[in-house]
């Protein structure tokens, strides 16, 4: 994570919206550089961020790291409680009093897990072509990762693997090269999202926990994860699906073309908006509902974009979930 010129940090203010600012300890970071730059290859990839020297704040030397989406520089906090230094301007805004807060939606369920294996999905969904491959226990799903999907097949619902993260819209695309994806899709009167409402696009996605960004008592961002019970039970998200989709999802890799996915969003129930006072995802719990929303005609099937109802969702501490 060497320090870079100052074109090349331009380049990268392009290329990674997110920055955050932390200053640099007193004593320099010494034997923390060596878990921070392991974490950051490990959980972000190379080529998904980058380091740069971030002036002075308050007297103190900082660094700025920056990131493509607000999900894993969040992450990266929570794994290292550093202390941000202000003064960041970028699309993301980092300060100490606002993380993540002046034009981004930090991390609204950008986070979640699948732990029960496929052969729970292949007992609970009748008829299930299994296509997947074998499938690891997922404990944290990020943005752009391979996750387990049911989709609508030539011989019935068939299970297979996409990245997490639809098509943006043409506007979102302006003067950039890499379309990340969009992972909640809550306006589905958009005509961007409505030619992927048919059954044809819809999918379930599976999972067992989801996390919403929350704070400690100290004030640094934790997430907070729900499911449908402390046993953390297999359920499905109301989900939309592309096959063969052509872009650049990251610059390392050039372009690809890939199975994609997102799943709905929809107003709060009242677990939910204690933390996140937006949105939580369109959840489906019964096999009538997963049956309607893989089949049934859009004036039906819209009816399941809305919350469960109050009560229906378990908190669970962090250590707890997975």
């Amino acid at each position: 994570m060497s320090r870079r010129s100052t074109p090349q940090a331009q380049l990268d203010e392009k290329a990674f919206p997110v920055r955050i600012r932390v200053r640099v300890p007193e004593a320099g970071f010494g034997t923390q550089m060596g878990p921070l730059r392991d974490w950051l290859e490990r959980r972000v990839g190379r080529g998904d961020y980058a380091w740069h020297a971030g002036g002075r704040v308050g007297g103190a030397d900082a660094v700025a790291i920056y990131f493509r989406d607000a999900v894993p520089a969040a992450a990266f906090l929570a794994a290292f409680p550093l202390e941000l230094a202000d003064g960041t301007v970028d699309e993301a805004y980092s300060s100490p009093d606002h993380p993540f807060g002046r034009r981004e939606d930090p991390a609204m369920c950008n986070l979640y897990s699948m732990t029960k294996g496929q052969e729970a999905i292949r007992r609970i969904v009748d008829g299930l072509t299994d296509r997947a491959g074998n499938l690891p226990a997922l404990d944290e799903i990020y943005p752009d990762h391979e996750a387990p999907i049911v989709r609508n097949g030539p011989d019935g619902p068939e299970l297979v693997r996409a990245r997490w993260g639809m098509p943006k819209p043409t506007f979102a695309l302006k003067g950039k090269n890499v379309d990340s994806g969009v992972t909640n899709v809550r306006n589905t009167g958009s005509p961007h999202w409505r030619r992927w409402l048919g059954p044809e696009h819809r999918c379930l996605v599976p999972w067992t926990a989801f996390s919403e960004p929350g704070r400690d008592a100290e004030g640094r961002f934790q997430p907070i994860w729900f499911a449908l019970g402390e046993d953390q039970p297999l359920a499905f998200f109301a989900g939309i699906t592309v096959s063969g989709w052509t872009s650049v999802r990251k610059i390392r890799e050039g372009e690809v073309t890939a199975d994609l996915h997102a799943f709905l969003t929809t107003e709060p129930n009242a677990e939910v908006a204690k933390v996140h006072p937006k949105a939580m995802p369109v959840i489906l719990r019964d096999p009538a509902e997963w049956a309607t929303w893989l089949s049934a005609p859009w004036e039906e099937a819209w009816k399941l974009q809305r919350p469960l109802p109050d009560g229906s969702l378990s908190i669970l501490s962090e250590a707890a979930q997975g």
